[in-house]
């Protein structure tokens, strides 16, 4: 695509925004709402409409040119990321739950399941790629000097096997050996004494014509028919596609994106060089007439104060905003007007705090006097308010995003910039705003002196006095300040007297900062679930699909570490927990969170942990370093394996040397301690939760995240993308459908290690003679025990009892209380007529 064409793209993007937002406002505004479902049906349709905006900025962003225009387009990709987290927290709190479903609104907006992917923006990656190179360099150069081997992101455990087993398979494949060679042998003396027979016997040539004719039409219209049946299956998507290789124009429109992202950092280099040339020309060029300028208005300023009010204004303080808030399109009898107004308004401040302070006592008394049947009204007011959308810290943004976009670059005239390079007039209107704001600071200075000056020449006698008031207030001040509050000690730095290099390489010899390995959100395979939401309106709560679980990643980990104003503004996720049966991807999601921010992996493991750094002071120490340089290089994530452990209700004899609560009682501290400001998130994994105690253990893991076995569709699409991606042929006698049926309970794990056993270098090889068929499967998967039923169960009990789970079974039982009042309301109203009825029927026969 050409920059015009993606220019139409933004237009467009731009245009739904503008719609979007002439139709959310409104809803700020609302009165709170009491149905739940038509709330939801709103938050629904904006989180779905922002979605298909965001994919669109997205892709704009990677690929426009232009270094000025890609700065809006950032400014307003920030925003709505920033504004998608905070409508899925707001259907959270609304639903009680985390996973959401939209079967009945993409039909509506006739969309598929593909656009509910959150799109994972490239720069989070590519704008910090030299910066990645170092850090991967330096992990290296560490590791080498030490001459330790580099991480190893699968370690295998090696099987022992006892000597009658070995004897057994050595048996076995000589055997084997030996049978092979009589075939081969057989096979040889058969042919021999086929062509001997073939030699004796001669055919009329004519009838030899014909055989051959007969042999090669029908293997010729058998071909033909298989072809046209595969094709026709491959169309109905019954079987799968096989791997083709990429064409010309693919390889072509690879090298332009390629190409492109070269020329955008050769546009931003000569972007940032002009920004300082045409801040210094306009400077030295046009500094000395904004000066004259701006003296020339002040002093015509103290010069009409004078005549209106028969004495000088007082000067603004810099905390006023200087000269600046003098011309802002007012007259100097108003200008004279506000100050004096500021002035009284101060000292009407300090009379009502005194009086407010009275009053709000006045009320807690009258409150505690009250008994409680008048009380009750207000709860019962409260209780009726139902929903109300609550205001977004990102609208703001987008707002103004989208209005620079369209007063400045909309209707823009950008035929004569064919390469899209920087505009240098807009570059200079912007750098002279700049200059006249610095240059006003000193004009400031020398007019506030030269005011001074004026009024002790004018008014000397107002002037003493004047003097003798503000010396005594300043005194005043000072005796305020000794009696004000004490500030908060700030925390002693332990590692001081050290760089962060240091800290660094100890780390990693230490084995806690490790390498992430290179994997993608997009590989954590999975369907999404089309039944969601007609479960849910037949009352049953559905299992989440793993495309669920690729979107909370995206959206609670991803894009606010990705993004710095997302994690200032958005809500603030301190803490992620991951939990599900062994084999579900716990640990691939971790890695993937790290290869798609460009994240800083620190393992906090208790097994990692186990022996180093002895003691509290260790641990302190450890902690302090770790926190330290996650926040230095951040984004960071911090992974703590068996999550669990840590809040063990009770402590196994064989755990008891590696002290697995040792974080117990200062991780929830260091917690708080993680600011807006701070790209850090601390992600914990446990197939065991059930174990650990209950209330502590969502108090440092607010956000749980259940991830399931895979359903039908979730396994049946990652038999295909493994097989192929191990280098299988997909034939037409492999039977995908029966495998996804028959490894109902079986984990991603359990297949890929099934694939990975049966795909040995030597079978694939024999693929072309041999296809693969579903039963060799069977026997690796038969060797693993599956997810069982009453496990699922006890994950499913565990997840109810978290604090979210319990809001959700609260809300689920109000509304059956409420449906059952409303029954016994129709029932009673009816039963009531009927008495009526009956006696009125009574009166007639007396």
């Amino acid at each position: 695509m050409s920059q015009s064409s993606y220019g139409r793209m933004l237009d467009a993007a731009q245009g739904a925004l503008e719609d979007l937002l002439e139709d959310e406002y409104p809803t700020l505004e609302l009165r709170p709402q009491k149905d739940r479902l038509q709330v939801f049906q709103t938050l629904a349709t904006f989180f779905l409409r922002y979605m298909k905006i965001f994919r669109a900025l997205e892709e704009v962003y990677d690929q426009i040119v232009h270094p000025q225009k890609r700065r809006v387009v950032h400014q307003v990709l920030d925003g709505v990321m920033g504004r998608l987290v905070e409508l899925k927290n707001e259907m959270v709190e609304l639903e009680h739950s985390e996973f959401h479903y939209f079967d009945d609104l993409l039909q509506d907006f006739k969309m598929t399941p593909e656009d509910l992917e959150v799109p994972i923006p490239r720069y989070f990656v590519r704008e910090k790629m030299r910066a990645l190179k170092e850090r991967e360099k330096m992990l290296a150069h560490v590791l080498a000097k030490e001459g330790r081997p580099e991480h190893k992101s699968v370690n295998r455990p090696v099987l022992s096997m006892s000597m009658e087993r070995a004897v057994w398979l050595l048996q076995v494949s000589e055997r084997a050996r030996q049978g092979r060679l009589r075939a081969h042998f057989m096979k040889t003396i058969r042919l021999e004494e086929q062509r001997r027979h073939l030699g004796s016997s001669m055919l009329d040539p004519d009838q030899a014509a014909t055989c051959i004719q007969k042999v090669w039409r029908g293997y010729r219209d058998r071909r033909r028919v298989n072809k046209e049946c595969l094709e026709e299956m491959i169309f109905l998507g019954m079987i799968p596609a096989q791997q083709q290789t990429p064409s010309p124009a693919q390889l072509r429109a690879q090298q332009v994106e390629r190409r492109r992202h070269i020329i955008q950092e050769e546009h931003e280099a000569e972007y940032q060089t002009a920004l300082v040339n045409i801040k210094e020309s306009v400077r030295t060029v046009d500094g000395a007439d904004i000066k004259e300028s701006l003296q020339e208005q002040i002093r015509q300023w103290f010069l009409e104060c004078r005549d209106a009010s028969g004495k000088f204004p007082d000067f603004p303080s810099p905390e006023d905003g200087g000269s600046a808030s003098i011309f802002a399109q007012k007259t100097p009898e108003q200008v004279a007007a506000e100050f004096a107004a500021k002035e009284e308004e101060r000292e009407k401040k300090k009379k009502l705090k005194s009086e407010k302070d009275k009053k709000a006592n006045d009320r807690k008394e009258k409150k505690k006097g009250k008994p409680k049947g008048k009380g009750g009204k207000g709860d019962t007011e409260e209780e009726e308010t139902g929903w109300k959308m609550t205001p977004s810290n990102f609208l703001p943004t987008v707002f103004e995003g989208a209005k620079l976009y369209k007063e400045v670059w909309q209707n823009r005239d950008e035929q004569q910039n064919f390469l899209q390079r920087f505009d240098a007039q807009l570059v200079r209107e912007e750098k002279r705003l700049e200059v006249e704001v610095e240059l006003r600071v000193q004009v400031d200075e020398l007019m506030r002196q030269e005011l001074k000056n004026l009024k002790l020449v004018v008014d000397r006698d107002k002037g003493k006095k004047k003097k003798k008031v503000k010396k005594s207030s300043k005194k005043k001040k000072k005796k305020g300040r000794k009696t004000g509050k004490k500030k908060k000690k700030k925390e002693k730095d332990l590692t001081a007297d050290r760089t962060i290099e240091s800290l660094y390489e100890e780390l990693v010899l230490e084995g806690i900062i490790i390498r992430p390995m290179n994997v993608k959100l997009s590989d954590y395979i999975g369907e999404y679930s089309y039944l969601g939401t007609t479960l849910r309106q037949a009352d049953i709560e559905p299992m989440p699909s793993l495309s669920d679980v690729r979107q909370l990643i995206a959206l609670y980990g991803i894009l606010p570490l990705g993004s710095q104003c997302v994690h200032e503004r958005g809500p603030l996720i301190r803490a992620l927990l991951l939990t599900g049966p062994q084999g579900v991807g716990k640990k691939m999601l971790v890695h993937a969170l790290c290869t798609e921010t460009g994240a800083n992996l620190f393992n906090l493991s208790p097994s990692t942990l186990a022996g180093k750094y002895p003691g509290k002071s260790g641990l302190q120490l450890l902690l302090h370093m770790v926190f330290k340089v996650a926040r230095q290089l951040q984004p960071s994530v911090i992974w703590i394996g068996d999550a669990e452990k840590t809040f063990y209700k009770k402590v196994p004899k064989l755990e008891k040397e590696m002290e697995p609560k040792r974080l117990k009682k200062t991780l929830p501290k260091i917690l708080k301690s993680i600011k807006a400001e701070d790209r850090v998130l601390v992600v914990g994994t446990s197939r065991r939760p059930f174990d650990a105690d209950i209330k502590p253990f969502c108090k440092v893991y607010k956000k749980i995240i259940l991830i399931p076995r895979p359903d039908y569709a979730s396994r049946f699409t990652l038999w295909k993308e493994l097989l192929q991606a191990h280098g299988a042929l997909l034939d037409p006698k492999l039977d995908l459908s029966s495998l996804a049926k028959v490894t109902d309970g079986y984990a991603q794990g359990h297949i890929l290690q099934a694939i990975q056993t049966i795909l040995i270098p030597h079978r694939l090889e024999l693929q072309a003679k041999r296809p693969l068929t579903a039963v060799e499967f069977i026997p690796p998967l038969a060797r693993q025990d599956p997810v069982y039923k009453e496990e699922e169960e006890s994950f499913k009990a565990w997840y109810s009892r978290t604090p979210l789970g319990k809001k959700r079974a609260r809300a689920a039982k109000a509304s059956e209380e409420q449906a059952i009042l409303k029954k016994g309301k129709t029932k009673g109203g009816k039963l009531q007529k009927k008495g009526k009825e009956g006696k009125k029927k009574k009166k007639k026969k007396k």
